[in-house]
C-alpha cells in the first residue's frame, strides 16, 4: 500500500542513499513525457524539503525546458535489494548553471564530474512509497565511466560549438543556454 509524507525521513534517506540508480521524469503541457536514468554519485538530500542532483551533457536537454516550462518534477528510487521498495519525490524544481547565484551553494554538496552543465534544485512537495514488489533483485557491477570519460577528453569550445543548436527540446520547448562551463568564463548569449 502507498503512504505519502510532506517530507524525507531518515529511513526515506538512507534508503535514497544506497541506490546507485535514480530516475528523472518531467513533462510541459503538450510535450512529451521525459523520462531519464541517473546514475554516478550525483544526488543529495540537501534537507527533508530540498534536494538537488548534478547534470552532465548529454544527448539532449529535455529537464531544463520542462521545468522551465511547468517546474514539475518526480523522482524514482527502486530498491534493488532488500526490503521491497520503491519511493517517489515529487515537486518543483529549476535549473541552476554554473555562472548564477546559488551555483556555488548546491556545487559543494558535489564532486563536480566533467561535463556538469547545471545542478536541478528541487523541492520537495510529496513523498510516496510503495511495496515494489515487482522490481527484481539485482546487483551493481560497476559504473559506466564512458560519459565522464567522453567530456574529459572533450575540448569545451569545441564541445559548445558542436552544441550550438541544443537550445530547444525534442518538442521546441525553449532551453536555457549550458554550454560546458569553462572556468572562469560566464556562456556568451546565445544568437537568436
Amino acid at each position: 500500500m502507498a503512504e505519502f509524507s510532506d517530507e524525507l525521513s531518515a529511513a526515506h534517506q538512507a534508503m535514497i542513499a544506497a541506490q546507485p540508480v535514480f530516475f528523472v521524469a518531467t513533462a510541459a503541457e503538450g510535450a512529451r513525457i521525459n523520462l531519464s536514468p541517473k546514475g554516478y554519485d550525483a544526488f543529495r538530500v540537501l534537507s527533508p524539503t530540498r534536494v538537488a542532483y548534478l547534470d552532465l551533457g548529454g544527448s539532449g536537454n529535455e529537464t531544463n525546458a520542462h521545468l522551465l516550462a511547468d517546474g514539475r518534477i518526480t523522482l524514482m528510487f527502486c530498491n534493488f535489494r532488500q526490503p521491497a521498495q520503491i519511493l517517489r519525490i515529487y515537486g518543483r524544481g529549476e535549473p541552476v548553471l554554473p555562472w548564477e547565484r546559488g551555483w556555488d551553494e548546491l556545487a559543494s554538496h558535489f564532486t563536480l564530474l566533467p561535463g556538469t552543465r547545471q545542478i536541478f534544485d528541487i523541492a520537495v512537495e510529496s513523498v510516496q512509497t510503495s511495496c515494489g514488489y515487482g522490481v527484481p533483485l539485482m546487483t551493481l557491477e560497476a559504473e559506466r565511466q564512458t560519459l565522464v570519460k567522453l567530456h574529459a577528453k572533450a575540448d569545451p569550445q569545441e564541445w559548445a560549438y558542436k552544441h550550438r543548436n541544443r537550445r530547444q527540446s525534442i518538442d521546441g520547448l525553449p532551453t536555457r543556454q549550458t554550454d560546458r562551463f569553462i572556468a572562469g568564463q560566464a556562456p556568451e548569449p546565445a544568437k537568436s
